[in-house]
């Protein structure tokens, strides 16, 4: 996994493909077996002592005392870490509970929650925040704000890595993705170019008559298009040019009443890659580095001038 410093970068695997596991490795609450890891061109385990201060995490459900105000239990944790207490008024004003701020946690809703977690991540202002499933549980209006906070807080300069399920979200914040299934990476880049490369644009085709869809999907068969035939459309891919599509229907006298280009999207690559992935043993080349930073970083052995590792 590659990601560059300043990026929010999307996580992304079924349950079980281990991308907690890599985070919690990373973060050195777990061991690894094999492989390069470093945060802030610096490589770990070894040198977390040296990079932890500057790197916020949640990894899986945070808890909280329910009885404690947010206020309490952002002070309790800037004085374990040393943190100066009026960073504790600033993170409630990033994450938006400043006027919640004195009320009991256990009257938080769950996206109140998972802010005053964000808010606790962010205590040391970290060069490097890392979330898992962030926005797990949340109702629209939660995401929608937990969306907000990351696209500032990328604002503002910092690396953002977050797994999640909700692929619309990762698609509309995340500069680029690293796909994995089963242990093993299957796609990885900005998130443009892997939609690009991993899935090709197809056309929704409607006709005047329904009746003529059969007749229609074989001229565009042998025109060397791809056609699959719905019960009142055509899905057409293969074709260069929509334009194209109407030329050879037209010149049999067929006439299109719709000629969509449809766009991928991130979730439909996500199925189509994680859905055949190799399982683990087959003869396949695997990426065991995770390191933020410029493209190439990985390969050179340590992360070039600005680079942060994972």
């Amino acid at each position: 996994m590659l990601v560059e410093a300043g990026q929010v970068h999307g996580f992304l695997g079924p349950n079980g493909s281990g991308k907690t596991t890599t985070l919690r490795t990373l973060l050195g609450l777990i061991r690894a077996n094999g492989g390069r890891m470093s945060i802030l061109g610096h490589e770990v385990p070894a040198a977390l002592p040296a990079v932890a201060g500057q790197v916020g995490a949640i990894v899986e459900s945070p808890q909280f005392f329910p009885f404690f105000s947010a206020s309490d239990t952002l002070s309790l944790l800037a004085d374990a870490g040393g943190v100066a207490q009026t960073r504790v008024a600033e993170v409630l004003e990033l994450v938006g509970l400043r006027d919640r701020a004195g009320e009991r946690v256990k009257t938080y809703s769950l996206g109140m929650k998972q802010r005053l977690a964000v808010a606790s991540a962010l205590l040391k202002n970290p060069k490097l925040l890392i979330l898992d499933e962030p926005a797990n549980g949340l109702d629209p209006g939660g995401i929608r704000e937990m969306r907000s906070l990351m696209a500032n807080l990328a604002r503002s300069g910092m690396t953002v890595v977050l797994s999640s399920h909700i692929l619309g979200e990762v698609q509309q914040i995340c500069d680029s993705v690293t796909i994995i299934s089963r242990g093993r990476r299957v796609a990885a880049g900005p998130v443009a170019e892997v939609l690009a490369q991993h899935s090709a644009t197809e056309i929704r085709v409607r006709l005047e008559a329904v009746t003529d869809l059969p007749i229609a999907a074989d001229l565009l068969t042998r025109a060397g298009a791809q056609v699959t035939t719905y019960r009142d459309h055509l899905m057409v891919g293969g074709i260069d040019k929509p334009a194209r599509v109407t030329r050879v229907l037209a010149e049999s006298d067929f006439f299109v009443s719709e000629l969509t280009p449809l766009t991928v999207d991130l979730e439909s690559v996500f199925l189509e890659l994680t859905a055949t992935a190799p399982v683990p043993g087959q003869n396949r080349q695997v990426d065991q580095s995770v390191v933020v930073g410029p493209a190439g970083a990985a390969d050179a052995g340590a992360p070039s001038k600005g680079a942060w590792g994972v």
